[in-house]
């Protein structure tokens, strides 16, 4: 459950905007859309692997972002 601290004097849309970064932050949404679709275990294994050899290219400075 998501509780949100509301100060004295402070607008709806402030107190909402602050509810709907926690809720990002929670990383339900994300979760749901990968749970709608079936994804083999050999695909998500080799998307993991392609996306470290990203991260450790842009590490070295081979690619600039």
């Amino acid at each position: 459950m998501l509780i949100v601290q509301v100060k004295e004097g402070e607008s709806i849309e402030k107190a909402l905007k602050k509810f709907k970064k926690k809720f990002e932050k929670t990383g339900v949404v994300k979760e749901l859309r990968e749970r709608q679709k079936f994804t083999k275990k050999s695909v998500r294994r080799r998307q993991e692997v392609i996306h470290a050899r990203y991260k450790q290219k842009l590490q070295l400075g081979e690619i600039e972002e």
